[in-house]
């Protein structure tokens, strides 16, 4: 396995990409951008996993495995039921390791942003009430907060798998995100 950080070159034009980061750290908003400048398909996963009132939808990981069977495709690399299937076919693994500060503000301020303004996120969903952040436990900035070291525990475990396949990007600033992006990723276009 290769561990290439933002300067580095990469060995050959990926085709199935994977960004991978704790909740908040980018990942979606990377991916997007990854696919725009590689001209791939992004599949958004919290799009194909959430159903109407948050209902996880019955058909995601059947959607997830038809993606993933075709030739090219960025996501995120998120969601326990599909990791497994998805880093099988990807060439090339995004890690946004961020500090968690800059996480948590990333997230708080999207949280804010989306609630106050009524985003409608994936099938009719919208941020619930900013006070139940207090009241519930699997809101997202108090789940985001505890399962921070868990997604860096599953990338150390990436790591030492010694995967000959997945080249890992680690990225661990925003300026970092943008070099990459702009050098590597574009020079292989």
């Amino acid at each position: 396995m290769q561990l290439l950080g933002s300067d580095d070159p990469l060995p050959h034009r990926p085709r199935r990409m994977l960004v991978a980061g704790c909740s908040g750290s980018g990942k979606s908003t990377v991916a997007a951008a990854l696919a725009a400048l590689l001209g791939v398909p992004h599949r958004e996963l919290d799009a194909l996993h959430h159903g109407p009132a948050w209902v996880p939808r019955p058909e995601f990981a059947a959607d997830v495995a038809a993606f993933a069977a075709t030739e090219e495709w960025v996501a995120e690399w998120q969601y326990s039921t599909v990791r497994p299937l998805l880093l099988a076919r990807a060439d090339l693994l995004v890690w946004l390791d961020l500090p968690r500060w800059r996480v948590f503000d990333q997230l708080l301020r999207r949280t804010l942003r989306r609630r106050l303004h009524r985003v409608e996120l994936w099938n009719g969903n919208i941020e619930p009430p900013l006070w139940t952040v207090f009241t519930d436990r699997d809101h997202v900035l108090r789940w985001a907060w505890q399962a921070y070291p868990r997604s860096r525990q599953r990338m150390r475990a990436v790591l030492e798998a010694d995967s000959p396949v997945v080249v890992v990007v680690r990225l661990r600033t925003r300026r970092d995100v943008h070099a990459w992006l702009a050098g590597p990723v574009t020079a292989v276009r």
